[in-house]
């Protein structure tokens, strides 16, 4: 008996680690999904904005500072590993849109990764059902043995 349900025990514990590991990765794709949409945000910018417009940029701590762009042609955009580059309107949307395209291959991979891991689960999870009737005939089968004892006595 004390076998089963230590098998019962690992089996919870293998699930409870494949949640933590799911909900890990769900965090994961919520920052992408919200980086992706600060990416939206300025791209919407940058092909709407026009040289002389005003606007509010932020310096940090929720502190903005009203500026007027002197030229829309010179945006500067990172490159990644702590790299950026000065870049036309037209080639800074280019680059954030294939930022985007990559945070939409990341955010896939990390749907794979989960569905993999859901699909171990369930598989676990059939384990411990299927371990819990087997420790259930146990019970039943000694509890019929007992009682057939039991009935020898008499």
């Amino acid at each position: 008996m004390g076998g089963g349900q230590q098998q019962l025990q690992q089996l919870s514990q293998e699930l409870q680690a494949i949640d933590q590991e799911i909900e890990s990765l769900e965090g994961e794709i919520d920052d992408l999904t919200t980086e992706k949409q600060e990416i939206d945000e300025a791209i919407e910018a940058i092909e709407t904005l026009e040289t002389g417009s005003t606007v509010q940029v932020p310096l940090g701590g929720d502190a903005y500072l009203r500026a007027e762009v002197q030229d829309i042609d010179e945006i500067i955009v990172s490159l990644g590993g702590n790299y950026a580059a000065e870049q036309s309107q037209g080639d800074a949307v280019e680059s954030l849109k294939r930022k985007q395209d990559l945070l939409d291959e990341n955010i896939a991979t990390i749907r794979g990764e989960i569905e993999e891991l859901e699909e171990e689960s369930d598989e676990i999870e059939q384990q411990a059902m299927e371990a819990q009737q087997q420790m259930q005939q146990q019970q039943m089968q000694q509890m019929q043995q007992m009682q057939g004892e039991d009935g020898d006595d008499e």
